[in-house]
């Protein structure tokens, strides 16, 4: 009975894991699961959190500042002073001071009433709770880019698979065929070793192309932090067999997530360089002290017969002089929010450049795998036709070889513009910045 109990609790527990891995995987679907479970996620949610706990601690400065000190000294030996002449007598007297057990306990308050630096502090907060969520952001795109290209390089190969395997198979039907020619003596032995040069050609690049989509396919689960002993299968998309259309882009740096942190840094350095200048400020805080003291000669006595004292009052610091040591923390930070704005200038003319140059091989990309895709139904059309020839006795065996490596040729220059084509896509996404939203439409 506890077996069959057993029994059922394990398949209700692998039946998810069972019907996911059986489950055709689209992109979008690969994504979700990469967003949630790839280690860089949780690495900018930590980061978030640190973000969080940096608020808690800028603010924290603002709020009163407890402490409670307790000591018990044994004085050993007892510090001693001198009484000049005349008090106890003609000559200077040496006396001890104190008693020999001391019992202190202590708690005092500090509150700040104005501090300027510790404001900018608190000013800071928000630049970077944002910057963390900027980090989470670019993290976000990071594996939306990486999966997508995973995904297509799988998917292209699969497809290079299908070609290759269909290829196979009309070589095979002609070897079948020059095979009774050649033991008829229709033929010369060397037709048919010809064709089977070029039939062993197509095996071995159908075996190259298997170990090509298991390495991309390995790649593809690491990416999505899925476990590499989990069966993955895509789903047969036919939206990825044609090319879509290209729409006219639109550039504006500030789409960029590299430019919103390096501006989001900026902030940051100059809220920096104003809290280094209000160190110039006088600070005033309001402190409170209040204490319990016990003295005796007795160590019996020591925890006992206590007196208190305490104390309230104002702390007003005022910086006079120190050596120009603010003076040049202000000018490292004025310099360094300085070469920073030039090197954000640069990197709008690096985003620029990147987006024209994405444009332009997205363009050719296109041009090119509409091209060889035309090429590829010619071959093939070329190819049928010299083999329906070849079998009519009306066409020589070189045409049909030649016309076979023509359309394993076309196909081969069809996978490889389909692969660039798909990789220029994803690279003007990440140009202009539009990787989120071309994930949200998938």
């Amino acid at each position: 009975m506890k077996k069959r109990f057993f029994s059922k609790v394990l398949i209700l527990l692998t039946l998810p894991l069972l019907t996911q891995a059986q489950t055709p995987w689209s992109l979008k679907s690969c994504i979700d699961y990469g967003l949630k479970h790839f280690g860089t996620v949780r690495i900018a949610q930590y980061q978030k959190e640190n973000a969080r706990q940096l608020s808690r601690q800028a603010l924290a400065s603002y709020l009163p500042q407890i402490s409670g000190t307790g000591t018990f000294d044994d004085n050993l030996k007892l510090q001693t002073t001198a009484l000049p002449a005349g008090v106890f007598g003609p000559e200077p007297t040496r006396i001890a001071l104190g008693s020999k057990f001391q019992t202190n306990f202590t708690a005092s308050a500090e509150q700040a009433v104005f501090d300027q630096s510790l404001l900018i502090g608190i000013k800071a907060n928000k630049p970077n709770q944002e910057r963390a969520e900027l980090n989470e952001k670019a993290t976000q795109e990071e594996i939306i880019y990486q999966i997508s290209k995973s995904y297509y390089s799988v998917f292209v190969s699969q497809q290079q698979i299908s070609l290759l395997e269909d290829n196979l198979k009309k070589t095979q039907q002609v070897l079948d065929i020059l095979k009774l020619q050649r033991d008829n003596g229709v033929i010369q032995p060397v037709d048919y070793d010809r064709t089977e040069v070029s039939y062993n050609s197509n095996k071995s690049q159908l075996t190259l192309a298997k170990n090509k989509v298991t390495l991309a396919m390995n790649q593809l689960k690491y990416q999505m932090g899925l476990n590499q002993d989990q069966e993955l299968i895509l789903q047969d998309s036919l939206l990825l067999t044609q090319i879509p259309t290209i729409q006219e882009s639109q550039f504006d740096a500030k789409n960029i997530t590299d430019f919103q942190l390096t501006e989001n840094e900026l902030t940051l350095n100059r809220l920096d360089q104003e809290r280094i200048k209000a160190g110039y400020l006088p600070r005033l805080s309001f402190t409170a002290r209040y204490g319990q003291l016990a003295l005796t000669n007795d160590f019996s006595d020591s925890f006992k017969n206590f007196t208190g004292f305490g104390a309230i009052g104002l702390r007003l610091n005022i910086p006079i002089f120190d050596g120009f040591s603010r003076d040049a923390q202000i000018q490292q930070a004025k310099i360094k929010v300085m070469t920073q704005e030039e090197q954000q200038r640069m990197n709008v003319q690096s985003y620029r450049l990147a987006f024209n140059n994405s444009q332009s091989q997205l363009e050719q990309a296109r041009y090119s795998t509409e091209n060889d895709d035309r090429n590829v139904q010619l071959a093939r059309k070329v190819y049928d036709m010299t083999t329906l020839q070849y079998k009519q006795g009306t066409a020589p065996l070189t045409d049909l070889i030649n016309a076979e490596n023509s359309y394993r040729q076309a196909q081969t220059d069809y996978v490889n513009s389909l692969i660039n084509f798909y990789q220029a896509r994803l690279d003007l996404e990440q140009a202009q910045g539009t990787l989120l939203p071309f994930y949200n439409q998938l």
